[in-house]
């Protein structure tokens, strides 16, 4: 088994995260992300200071970007909850990803003052709902028929994991 490393996300990363969220972007079903991302697009999305919280990578024993979650604010949402989005390698998948970066950013989380951490996770996502639910985190509320950029419609689940 790799022996993963949880860490705050260096500029150096930038450019292998977003190779790694454009391999997913590019298999499709499992992100609500449809188009790639440039280095200059992903930072401005993901680690925009005004509303990031948290960036975490996890790396493998030589440093090379296993996955990586993001906590922020998000408009939509009260002022003391989290949004988090979780992305892991495709190849080769390594197994424990998600958890070791879900124990390091809810660390982070928490040390913000948050009391809660949202995820919304496409319907047909069934790898990510099942990643949620194992971490501990429960369905709150669905939108329905969001549609994808090709039209097709697929429901969004919000889920939450309270951290008070």
């Amino acid at each position: 088994m790799t022996e993963l490393i949880t860490r705050k996300y260096a500029d150096r990363d930038i450019s292998e995260m977003c190779q790694l969220i454009n391999e997913i972007v590019e298999i499709g079903g499992t992100t609500a992300h449809e188009e790639l991302f440039d280095e200059e697009k992903f930072a401005k999305h993901f680690l925009s200071e005004r509303k990031l919280i948290s960036c975490i990578v996890a790396v493998d024993q030589n440093d090379t970007i296993a996955g990586f979650q993001a906590a922020e604010m998000h408009p939509g949402l009260p002022e003391d909850w989290a949004d988090i989005a979780t992305f892991a390698r495709i190849s080769p998948k390594i197994p424990g990803v998600g958890t070791a970066l879900f124990a390091a950013t809810r660390k982070a989380v928490e040390a913000g003052g948050f009391v809660a951490i949202n995820a919304t996770i496409r319907a047909d996502n069934q790898s990510g709902l099942r990643f949620y639910e194992k971490m501990g985190f429960e369905t709150y509320g669905v939108r329905k028929n969001v549609p994808l950029s090709d039209g097709t419609e697929v429901d969004r689940i919000n889920k939450r994991f309270i951290l008070i």
